[in-house]
């Protein structure tokens, strides 16, 4: 236990640490977040404009299909003379290709904004140093790699579909203090409907962490035991992409998931036929599925999913090494008997509380 004076100098003493370009980039970040659940599957970039050290102009990446970071960032500026004398912050490197929208890079320049100020290289192909090189070829000042690692975290769904080809995977699920996700089928409804083991806070936050992701991924025997709705119902936010496996189209149309109302796609090995926000994707269910449905779902341009169970979907992520997040539920309810939870080892963890209800959060090293 530190005395309070000690924290006030451990704290005087952090910001001490902290220059003025991670200052602005931490600021960057910040805006960035802003971004998350709307402009994927484009990064989620924030960017601040300095003008003798003080701030003229912010944005964050805009909803898919609208304008990135930069641009709104220079659009947010009163008096674009300024911009001649100021610093771009911004937390990945400026697009230099024509998308939906014109190069940010090409912006910059325009402006005659002398120096930028970027968190990472962007890994992605179409741009991978271009954008930095044209700025640089253009007479103006770019530093590279301030607050890196706190940027790699910031973009880190972004990073792991460039450099992984693959979406960033968190897995979810909640457990009984005896091991248990799911009770024995005699101890459940007639008609399917969701068991909850979780209070009604950890339902809420997890509606939120669905509005954060682009998709959210089911199993069977989940669709035929609770029939969910996979929404954000008790949240403010983008319902996810539903994405089912049925290897054998097991789930009958009548039931939500196949009820058009979100963009779905359905794995499985039979044929289908797409039909409005439905669209069946054959794979081969084989001791590769994991590694196979990444590949689908990156195909499908898919950044980030939540895998949401059963057990044996989990376990197949877990199995295949193909997670980055686990977060887990665990409540004193015991049902004795049941579906046990899924097995998983390894990673880095933090235990938080969430009224009655620990939640476990492991990250994948």
């Amino acid at each position: 236990m530190y005395p309070l004076c000690n924290l006030f100098c451990l704290g005087i003493s952090y910001f001490c640490s902290v220059n003025i370009d991670q200052k602005y980039m931490f600021r960057a970040i910040a805006l960035g977040k802003k971004a998350l659940g709307s402009a994927a599957p484009n990064p989620m970039v924030g960017c601040v404009i300095v003008h003798n050290e003080n701030i003229i102009g912010e944005g964050f990446t805009s909803a898919f299909g609208g304008p990135h970071a930069e641009v709104n960032a220079i659009n947010s500026v009163a008096d674009k003379s300024l911009l001649e004398n100021a610093t771009l912050y911004v937390t990945l490197e400026p697009c230099s290709h024509h998308g939906k929208t014109p190069p940010c890079a090409d912006l910059i320049i325009q402006h005659k904004i002398p120096k930028v100020v970027v968190g990472l290289k962007d890994p992605n192909p179409k741009v991978a140093g271009s954008g930095i090189q044209k700025i640089q070829q253009m007479g103006a000042e770019v530093q590279v790699g301030v607050l890196a690692e706190a940027c790699r975290e910031h973009h880190k769904r972004f990073l792991t579909f460039q450099e992984k080809k693959r979406p960033y995977i968190i897995l979810k699920w909640a457990q009984t203090h005896d091991g248990f996700i799911a009770p024995e089928k005699t101890s459940r409804k007639e008609n399917p409907e969701p068991y909850w083991i979780t209070n009604a806070y950890s339902r809420q936050l997890v509606h939120r962490w669905r509005s954060d992701e682009m998709a959210i991924l089911i199993g069977t025997s989940t669709a035929l035991e609770d029939n969910p709705k996979l929404d954000v119902r008790n949240w403010a936010g983008k319902a996810p992409i539903r994405v089912l496996l049925d290897r054998s189209l097991k789930v009958p149309d009548a039931y939500t998931i196949k009820n058009g109302q979100v963009k779905t796609l359905l794995l499985t090995e039979k044929e289908g036929t797409n039909r409005q926000n439905l669209c069946y994707e054959q794979l081969v269910f084989d001791d590769n599925l994991g590694r196979t449905i990444c590949n689908t779902l990156y195909k499908n341009n898919i950044l980030s999913v939540i895998v949401e169970g059963g057990a044996k979907t989990l376990q197949t992520f877990i199995d295949s090494g193909l997670w980055d997040e686990a977060r887990i539920f665990k409540n004193e309810t015991c049902f004795h008997s049941g579906i046990p939870a899924p097995k998983i080892n390894g990673g880095s963890s933090k235990q938080l509380y969430v009224g009655n209800d620990e939640l476990i959060l492991l990250q994948h090293d």
